[in-house]
């Protein structure tokens, strides 16, 4: 078979050319695409190391916004709860004020009420006491026939009324 027999004759520059195109894809990759490769990745280690150094201070920066605002949170809430407090202390004075004046006037209208009661009593009492009189004369004169003044009669009811 002559192609076997020619294999025999062609091998060694086909070896010779192999080792020629291998040669210059690992000295192409060596020297021209490896360097790029390993800036590109030493760029990227960069970068990334910038942005954690970033994000560390940022966070950094966060943390202490964060303390200033519950600071300044605290002291809102203690100036509102003094403020609270204030008013607050306010509020029951005035109604306490309030109640006074209230009751200073609940205590007058009860003193004139009580007055106008007694009043009012008194003069019923003096209105009872004359038909007190007037039923006393006739209860008299029809029990027992007999005839009363009007000012026995008065004293008469005035001594049982004072006794009741």
């Amino acid at each position: 078979m002559p192609q076997i027999n020619q294999l025999l004759l062609v091998y060694q520059s086909q070896w010779f050319w192999l080792f020629l195109v291998l040669a210059v894809i690992y000295v192409g990759i060596g020297k021209g695409m490896l360097p790029k490769i390993e800036k590109t990745v030493d760029d990227r280690d960069a970068k990334i190391a910038g942005d954690l150094a970033a994000a560390e201070k940022a966070r950094a920066a966060a943390l202490e916004i964060e303390e200033r605002a519950k600071a300044a949170q605290i002291e809102a809430r203690t100036a509102a709860q003094a403020v609270a407090a204030e008013a607050k202390a306010k509020a029951a004075k005035d109604a306490e004020n309030r109640l006074a004046k209230a009751d200073a006037e609940i205590a007058a209208k009860v003193a004139e009420a009580e007055a106008s009661l007694a009043k009012a009593r008194a003069k019923a009492l003096d209105g009872l006491e004359a038909v007190a009189v007037d039923a006393a004369q006739d209860i008299v004169a029809k029990v027992s026939g007999a005839k009363v003044t009007p000012a026995q009669a008065a004293k008469a009811v005035k001594a049982v009324l004072g006794n009741a």
